[in-house]
């Protein structure tokens, strides 16, 4: 594997051509080895439909390379030009109200949309030709942002069409769809697939297997659209990695079924603007308006890393101030070295800064980029210097290394709790990302993988947190697992059509797990309950009918987590006393070995390198743990904002 590296989004096309010469230097100078163009070129690429002027791409790529630059160029195809409009007036997409969006933003099209679809393919093979040869070309990127502003979701003709034919695929006749959604209740049974409308605009909520279908059958779009390109890309080259880049949080469509049609995963990293506009809780987002949640990107560098099976990079990290929450901290000074670190102990083999040159224009003008809109380096242009100096310095490389803890995280739940929340906020995501950072206090290495893992092997515990409904791989693969099991709550309350299973939740064998989920109590979320021993249940709470070992319970008597052997049920939310309590019981019953991490300090393993990260505001003292031999960065007081990183006596 290659040593990390550093890259920057550019765009040529904004700036005057002469400055393009200066600003390839100055990036071989900071120590930046990637750079990202193109991705929302359209209109200077074809400003005229089968106008090509791709002469000036090519011109900017001869820079780049002559500085020893390499080119992820990303295809154009986020923001169609407005003559596509004309040419294909009903792919644009519709909202959930029947409303059409215009033109004059981006993302401005409908996934299902066939017509599009293939003006995509044309493009990207016409640009394939053009500079798939060119020596500074290292990587594709294909689109930007799948769904970004809610647009995976379209309830446009083409979607209604698509989606009834899918319908018919997955179905073959209309008495199995009927039988598989329960249309016997409201009288809602159909008589051909041409009858089904999409799940919007209608009196009340649609049947939830309904909405469930539609959801999965746009998610399919998404994969769809992409495999085009992809397949396009690989074609003319494939010894080239193909890329997408996602985002945070965003849960639309199956990023795991998408990562079968790319080579590495990517994502795009805005730590300050991800927590301003996050459910975190006020306290929360008070203590780390500067640094972001010292949790979050975390969770996505290691559920992205599971996306690209292994390879995965930062295509866009934030800089400085963006420009798109109600409102925008300056980061604390360091942060940007900071979180790019944070993601190479992740393993992330490119951390890119987005961008290159603050723009004075247009929609992004107020986001920040290295350099100011007057060419001045901003803050995080040394910040970017110095981290790429140290990546040399200290040698960092490896993978980032096997987590001893592995948890669940399920895209199908996440559409499934949004649809029927029973009580409001309740989602899977919630639940996955607090058993994170409950663990990753402790200093242990965590994977997050899909619910289509054959095997856990090597794991020393499993948290399977809110699942939807089991899958047949998932139960055989707890089954064999030798380790410690958290499931819960919620998990396994519905079959795949989304109805209650016959032998109730969490509809697992009694040898394997004796428990029944006989009724629910949902509670508002500022309503608690105390629980026995420290902690308190809120928001989700089941009655459970069960022979297993009651390990918590409330303070009315109802158990809270209980355990069969190796296996363990969580039947409620709680306050992060309780779920901190629940992670330290299972880590002791595995024997983990953990760290003493102060406050706001995090870490992770790579290679031969332990890396800590302070989120914290103010410094703090770590205490060397038994496997390290020495700092070759930073020291054992670790500033606000600062990187320590620990050579370790045997590689991760």
């Amino acid at each position: 594997m290659t040593a990390p590296s550093l890259g920057v989004c550019y765009y040529p096309e904004h700036w005057p051509e002469d400055w393009w010469e200066r600003d390839a230097a100055r990036m071989a100078e900071v120590g930046i080895q990637w750079v990202r163009i193109g991705e929302f070129a359209w209109s200077r690429l074809e400003p005229t439909p089968g106008n090509l002027q791709f002469d000036w791409l090519i011109r900017a790529m001869d820079v780049l390379g002559q500085h020893g630059l390499k080119v992820v160029f990303g295809t154009p195809t986020a923001t169609p030009p407005r003559w596509m409009i004309d040419k294909h007036p009903d792919m644009l997409p519709v909202d959930a109200q029947g409303r059409t969006k215009g033109f004059g933003s981006r993302r401005h099209y409908d996934f299902s949309h066939l017509g599009y679809r293939e003006e995509c393919r044309r493009i990207v093979q016409l640009l394939a030709n053009a500079i798939g040869d060119h020596s500074a070309l290292g990587a594709w990127q294909t689109d930007n942002e799948y769904g970004c502003h809610g647009t995976t979701y379209s309830y446009s003709k083409a979607a209604r069409d698509g989606f009834r034919i899918w319908l018919a695929e997955k179905y073959g006749t209309v008495d199995a769809l009927n039988a598989a959604w329960g249309n016997a209740f409201w009288s809602m049974e159909y008589n051909s697939f041409d009858q089904i409308e999409l799940p919007n605009l209608l009196v009340c909520e649609p049947n939830p297997v309904h909405d469930l279908d539609f959801r999965r059958y746009a998610s399919d779009q998404v994969s769809a659209f992409n495999k085009v390109q992809f397949d396009v890309l690989k074609a003319r080259r494939a010894d080239l990695p193909v890329i997408h880049n996602f985002m945070s949080r965003y849960t639309e469509f199956d990023h795991y079924d998408l990562g079968e049609s790319i080579d590495i995963a990517s994502w795009d990293s805005y730590p300050i603007g991800h927590l301003a506009v996050s459910d975190e809780p006020v306290e929360i987002k008070r203590q780390y308006l500067r640094q972001g949640d010292p949790d979050n990107a975390a969770f996505h560098h290691d559920l992205y890393r599971a996306v690209g099976h292994g390879r995965w990079w930062i295509m866009e990290q934030q800089p400085g101030p963006v420009n798109w929450g109600n409102f925008n901290p300056d980061p604390l000074p360091g942060m940007a070295r900071l979180w790019a670190w944070e993601a190479f102990a992740h393993g992330a083999e490119v951390v890119s800064f987005f961008r290159w040159r603050q723009a004075p224009f247009a929609q992004e003008q107020m986001h920040a980029g290295l350099l100011r809109p007057d060419n001045e380096p901003a803050p995080a242009f040394l910040e970017a210097m110095q981290v790429a100096e140290e990546l040399e310095s200290t040698g960092l490389a490896g993978k980032a290394s096997k987590g001893r803890v592995a948890i669940v995280y399920d895209y199908q739940s996440e559409w499934a709790w949004d649809i029927q929340p029973q009580a409001q906020g309740f989602s899977h995501g919630a639940h996955a990302r607090a058993l994170y950072a409950v663990f990753r206090k402790h200093g242990i290495d965590i994977d997050v993988l899909p619910p289509s893992t054959k095997s856990f092997d090597g794991y020393d515990i499993l948290a399977i947190p809110a699942l939807f409904a089991w899958n047949e791989t998932l139960r055989a693969a707890i089954s064999e697992f030798e380790g410690r099991v958290l499931i819960g709550p919620r998990s396994g309350s519905k079959t795949e059509d989304f109805s209650i299973p016959a032998r109730l939740p969490p509809d697992l064998p009694s040898d394997l797990l004796d428990v029944k989920v006989l009724r629910v109590d949902s509670i508002p979320s500022d309503v608690e309950v105390e629980v026995n021993g420290g902690g308190a249940v809120h928001h989700w709470r089941e009655r459970l009918e069960t022979s297993a070992e009651v390990i918590i319970e409330d303070a009315k008597g109802w158990p809270v987590l209980v355990s069969q052997g190796r296996l363990f049920y969580l039947g409620a939310s709680g306050n992060r006393a309780l779920i901190q309590r629940v992670a330290d019981h299972l880590v002791a019953e595995a024997d983990l070995p953990i760290l003493s991490l102060p406050a706001g300090v995090r870490c992770r393993v790579r290679g031969g390198f332990r890396v800590y990260v302070n989120y914290g505001a103010g410094a703090a003292s770590l205490f060397p743990a038994d496997d390290e031999t020495g700092y070759v960065l930073g020291s054992a007081d670790i500033p606000a904002a600062g990187v320590t990183v620990a050579r370790l006596a045997t590689a991760g």
